[in-house]
């Protein structure tokens, strides 16, 4: 049967341009040990539907490494081609096999271990459900509003033999991408209007198979606010606000995201618009003023000085030789409770 991880917060040849952003911090002395939990920031290519993480790169041994859940600000579409293993959600663990796919929405950690050291061969997807849903609903709000949080409701571990259709879908985006024939990424999009109707289908009528996987209605608020981050970044982002989507006052909502996330919350939402910022200078030529603007800082000067904190350097130096200070990115974790 079919398993299905729910979660009210909102749960796949490589790509040159994936970028990860994680920000490691020291764990407070003195205090019960907590457990990482990596943001793996993806930026779909310009002009793509999709991002595919596909190829040799992504047959390997999975967890035994470096053990951390990790959760993304898109939503990511696993399918194993071949092995078996245990994919952990919050505190709860799944079993998957070759065959087996996988749904899960945005802000959700997770991560998959391969039994014993045996490589398994995974291919991955990562999709901008919220975009999708817009293509479909356009201009009717609260009908996009209810799809988003439909979508956003539930994570699901599936056997491609029991969903054949779900699978098929998967499958399909997958050989569109490796061939990328003519008007492919027209088909790819049609394939995934189909893909979001699916899961609504899923999180409307399988109830007997939906395994819970609740957090603490705390870290649900939390997802809450890095969901709001995540979709409103190049906008005004004030502390206030992300208060009031998380139903709190702004100082209990401080106070939890510094415990939690271990960054203060505009700091987090900085660094989301400093990655986005680096895929603009990469694949654009915009001026610094625009690229400032579009990652949305108020001012230049407030661009450049987040930028260094993040990479010890200018956006001018980074944009001659972005190679050289890429990693400096992924010296960087977020902290969570152990159950987030």
């Amino acid at each position: 049967m079919g398993q299905c991880i729910r979660d009210s917060t909102s749960l796949i040849s490589t790509k040159k341009n994936v970028r990860q952003l994680p920000h490691v911090f020291n764990m407070p002395m003195g205090r019960k040990q907590k457990e990482t939990v990596e943001l793996r920031f993806y930026e779909i290519p310009q002009g793509e539907p999709v991002l595919a993480l596909l190829g040799e790169e992504w047959n390997r041994v999975y967890g035994h490494d470096n053990f951390y859940l990790h959760f993304h600000n898109l939503m990511e579409i696993g399918i194993c081609r071949k092995g078996e293993g245990e994919l952990i959600i919050n505190e709860h663990t799944y079993t998957y096999r070759t065959n087996s796919v996988t749904l899960i929405p945005p802000n959700i950690p997770h991560t998959t271990i391969s039994n014993g050291m045996t490589r398994n061969s995974w291919e991955f997807l990562y999709v901008d459900v919220n975009h999708v849903i817009e293509e479909l609903y356009g201009d009717r709000i609260a009908q996009k509003n209810e799809a988003i949080e439909l979508v956003r409701r539930s994570a699901h571990l599936l056997h491609g033999s029991e969903y054949p259709e779900i699978a098929e879908i998967v499958n399909a985006i997958i050989r569109e991408e490796k061939k990328q024939s003519p008007y492919y990424r027209q088909v790819i999009t049609s394939y995934l209007h189909a893909l979001v109707y699916e899961i609504f289908r899923l999180n409307e009528v399988q109830t007997q198979t939906r395994l819970e996987a609740a957090g603490s209605g705390t870290m649900r608020q939390i997802a809450d606010a890095l969901t709001f981050v995540n979709d409103h970044y190049q906008e005004e982002v004030k502390v206030c606000t992300l208060a009031q989507v998380c139903g709190m006052s702004e100082t209990s909502f401080r106070k939890v995201f510094e415990e939690y996330v271990h960054m203060l919350p505009m700091d987090y939402v900085n660094l989301v618009r400093v990655q986005y910022a680096c895929e603009q200078m990469k694949h654009g030529n915009d001026s610094m003023d625009e690229v400032a603007r579009k990652a949305g800082f108020s001012t230049t000067s407030t661009f450049n000085r987040n930028f260094k904190k993040f990479f010890n350097t200018s956006p001018y130096q980074w944009k001659i030789n972005p190679q050289r200070y890429e990693r400096k990115l992924q010296n960087f974790h977020i902290n969570a409770l152990k159950g987030w």
